[in-house]
């Protein structure tokens, strides 16, 4: 049965200076006949209910699983977040729009499963990183589309998959235009992934952020922060500039830190700049769970 949330109670406090002990669990939150997948759970030690946030791994549609920003989220949980990492299904045997579907449901689960795990519903983002930005942001632009939300979620019939803010890491916002990076500087791995999800170079287009934004087509534009290293060699920068532009002028708030000399997927490496990669994080994190709080 699904916990439910009093709406007179106060909005989850998120102070990031605070530190917890981190309990890291594994469980199911999807099967079908064939097939189970996980999520792994990065449970603050303290009363809570904490602010929860789910997390969704890159590694070209095609790779990787939900350890993959195992040090981020660590860190984010210490302190004082409820953090959500998971697996789903991958290309090319599960080609678009099954993660994307997975990422709707994932959404729909958390809020749905949140009070059992010691956090609150109320004030759920997301991060994504690399092709997992691409697939959280796609996700909560179109977070009612009928191929996205397929999979039922029968505790919580009438959840949405919107979000109240998205982290998006080194994230490949305009798929179409990366492929063509790829194509171009000779990226033949990165080539044969994105045709492994895609297909077809229009379902590039379709299922494509920035396409979203230049089409006009109606969307849900929620507070986004994106960290994106200079000497990123797996996308190109003009890719983020112009979404960043393009988010703005249809009305959403976006904002846009760049990190010198730093490399595709620099913030799960220890170092200065991933601690200030995840200062950023959580003062934003702080900003929007304020908002909210002011607006309840």
């Amino acid at each position: 049965m699904q916990a439910r949330v009093s709406e007179s109670r106060a909005f989850p406090h998120y102070d990031p200076a605070q530190q917890y002990e981190v309990k890291v669990f594994d469980l199911v939150y999807r099967r079908d006949a064939a097939q189970e997948w996980l999520v792994r759970i990065y449970q603050p030690q303290g009363a809570g209910p904490f602010p929860a946030l789910l997390d969704v791994h890159g590694g070209a549609w095609s790779a990787a699983d939900r350890t993959s920003n195992a040090p981020m989220d660590q860190a984010l949980a210490a302190s004082g977040l409820l953090v959500a990492a998971i697996d789903f299904r991958l290309a090319p045997a599960h080609p678009y729009p099954a993660s994307i579907s997975d990422v709707n449901f994932a959404t729909r689960w958390l809020k749905a499963h949140a009070a059992e795990l010691g956090a609150d519903p109320r004030g759920l983002g997301a991060l994504g990183s690399s092709s997992g930005g691409h697939m959280v942001m796609l996700s909560a632009m179109r977070p009612r589309d009928p191929r996205y939300a397929a999979l039922p979620l029968p505790e919580a019939p009438e959840a949405d998959a919107t979000l109240a803010y998205v982290l998006a890491l080194w994230p490949i916002l305009d798929p179409y235009r990366r492929y063509q990076f790829a194509q171009e500087t000779g990226r033949t791995e990165l080539v044969t992934r994105t045709e492994g999800y895609f297909r077809t170079p229009e379902a590039m287009q379709e299922g494509n952020p920035q396409g979203v934004l230049d089409r006009g087509e109606p969307a849900e534009l929620p507070p986004t922060l994106i960290i994106q290293g200079t000497a990123d060699n797996n996308l190109p920068l003009d890719m983020i500039e112009r979404f960043v532009a393009s988010y703005r002028a249809a009305g959403g708030t976006i904002e846009l830190e760049l990190f010198p000399g730093m490399p595709h997927g620099f913030g799960n490496t220890p170092g200065p700049e991933a601690d200030r990669a995840l200062e950023l994080m959580k003062r934003f994190i702080a900003r929007q769970l304020a908002r909210l709080a002011a607006a309840a």
